[in-house]
């Protein structure tokens, strides 16, 4: 009986370890977008964006508050925030997707690596859950894990409403680029 605890508690130690050096996490992950017109150029950046890679399950999440972001223009933040995402009934934005790879390899982190992945997931924003794909590139130099993609989101997919008198001001879809860095072990 004492052998069987002894086992099952050295295999829970075990497990946890490498599940542990599986995943690597950020607080201060970085989320921009860029929107431009002949009339205008909005852009914005959110560096407080939380990040966790599960490299065991291909798996990846991210969430950020939506008054995270910083704008050039104070009046800009304030219509983004109180008109188009409407931070105060839909304060967060999260991702929850997987790495995808015709080989169906694991994502790893040995040093001075550069991976290439497609990832696929759902983006919460504004109440809309959608299926998005993303391009991203995982980089491990000198033992720092980074991480970064970019994809694009029509505004209509997440009700967000453009009024006509602004409607030219702003296009239909937006590219969003997300930059991980310094990614640490989870512990």
């Amino acid at each position: 009986m004492r052998k069987n605890i002894f086992t099952l508690f050295l295999f829970i130690a075990v497990t946890s370890t490498l599940m542990a050096q599986n995943k690597v996490f950020t607080k201060s992950g970085i989320i921009s977008f860029y929107s431009n017109t002949s009339l205008e150029k909005i852009e914005a950046v959110n560096k407080k964006v939380l990040a966790v890679i599960d490299a065991a399950n291909n798996k990846i999440e991210f969430a950020l508050l939506i008054k995270g972001f910083e704008f050039e223009k104070a009046l800009m933040q304030e219509h983004f925030n109180e008109n188009y995402l409407e931070s105060d009934k839909y304060p967060k934005a999260v991702f929850k997707g997987s790495f995808v790879k015709t080989d169906a390899a694991p994502v790893i982190f040995t040093n001075n690596t550069t991976q290439t992945w497609e990832i696929t997931g759902n983006l919460t924003m504004h109440g809309v859950t959608k299926l998005i794909k993303l391009a991203a590139t995982i980089v491990v130099k000198n033992q720092v894990i980074s991480a970064a993609g970019t994809f694009k989101v029509l505004l209509s997919d997440y009700n967000i409403k453009i009024p006509a008198v602004v409607a030219n001001n702003i296009n239909k879809e937006i590219k969003i680029n997300i930059t991980l860095p310094s990614l640490q072990e989870m512990k």
